[in-house]
């Protein structure tokens, strides 16, 4: 765990973080948070990544139809091209 010892409670905003939903006062805390956190600076931009990637794939076609359902099952993500959500 990383010294600053918040880390934890932080993982559990940071999609909302990522989302701009979080209020500014503890959207202020996070970024204070992030500035000496490197695990935290992580998990952030992967999620960012994660996202982008998904969106790039929703709207790139050229996915054979197969490889995109096994994905979309896989990630248990709504594929907007089938119209409904994978997995339960």
């Amino acid at each position: 765990m990383h010294e600053h010892g918040h880390c934890q409670a932080y993982l559990k905003q940071i999609s909302d973080y990522v989302d701009g939903e979080l209020s500014s006062e503890v959207c202020a805390s996070l970024e204070s948070h992030l500035k000496e956190c490197e695990n935290c600076r992580i998990v952030v931009n992967t999620l960012r990544k994660t996202i982008d990637l998904y969106h790039d794939t929703a709207e790139n076609d050229d996915l054979p139809d197969k490889v995109r359902s096994r994905l979309f099952a896989r990630l248990n993500l709504e594929d907007p091209k089938q119209g409904g959500i994978h997995g339960s």
